[in-house]
């Protein structure tokens, strides 16, 4: 309940996240069916970069501003001109804003949000909106509760703050169980990469509970040994599109050229943690 991600927007592991779920999203859109997304840690849909606690920390300097310089790359075009026409550099999208800009007529979006005020913050940001539903509630019990959707395809973002111990374990659970009860759905499940031996375990309990089709895309700006900092993030893809491992390493070497500070054991990678099925 302490976390407010308004202190890290448009920070690198941001950049990392978003620029991969629009690719996810486009793909969903490719066919004319319609799909719903569950994001289970919404925040409140977008952020004041002038405000005291996006000026504080400053995250967003050595994220989103630095990938805004010159040209965009092409493998990360898309993604950032959705964050243009939200209003950067006066604020940026979270993952409900974004995700609200690619919908369709007949597409949905299930929002979670746990913290009273951001709650009340992200509520308020979509009200009246038909196709948008803010629940305050649970993540992990939200991930059961309102899954398989209708719609049966779509996308179910996972976000959580990794504030609390056992993050990991309920982060594989959840994967677990979207897999066996929403077989058509993509999962996204974002993740910290401070030291390795935690990431190491996570992918192993996927393989153990032999959850198929994942990737993993990580980016580390530096050899991931100091457990007390970011130093990188990854975004675990169950389910994922055809040719979206190659798409999302395109992703993750653009960002690496642009957020990169050419620190020894930088890293953007595209792994298959379990096999197709």
């Amino acid at each position: 309940m302490n976390y407010r991600h308004a202190f890290h927007a448009g920070n690198f592991a941001d950049c990392v996240k978003h620029a991969l779920l629009v690719a996810l999203l486009r793909a969903l859109l490719a066919k004319d069916k319609p799909f719903r997304v569950l994001d289970t840690h919404a925040g409140i849909g977008r952020y004041d970069l002038s405000a005291s606690e996006a000026q504080r920390t400053g995250e967003w300097r050595d994220g989103i501003a630095r990938l805004t310089e010159g040209a965009p790359h092409p493998a990360l075009a898309d993604y950032l001109s959705l964050v243009g026409a939200a209003g950067f550099p006066a604020t940026y999208p979270g993952s409900p804003a974004l995700i609200r800009a690619l919908m369709r007529p007949g597409d949905s979006l299930l929002l979670c949000e746990l913290h009273p005020d951001d709650h009340a913050t992200l509520k308020a940001a979509f009200r009246g909106d038909g196709q948008v539903a803010v629940h305050r509630r649970d993540a992990w019990e939200a991930i059961t509760a309102l899954t398989p959707f209708p719609e049966r395809r779509g996308l179910v973002l996972i976000d959580p703050p990794f504030e609390q111990e056992g993050e990991f374990d309920r982060l594989a659970g959840a994967i677990v169980t979207l897999r066996h009860r929403f077989r058509a759905a993509i999962v996204a499940a974002w993740y910290p990469i401070k030291h390795r031996a935690p990431v190491r375990a996570f992918h192993a309990a996927l393989r153990d509970a032999d959850v198929p089709d994942c990737l993993a895309c990580e980016l580390a700006l530096r050899e991931p040994t100091d457990p007390a900092r970011l130093n990188g993030c990854g975004l675990l893809v169950a389910n994922p599109p055809f040719g979206f491992a190659d798409q999302a390493q395109a992703i993750l070497d653009a960002l690496l050229a642009r957020l990169g500070r050419g620190e020894d054991g930088a890293t953007a990678a595209v792994t298959r943690i379990t096999g197709e099925r």
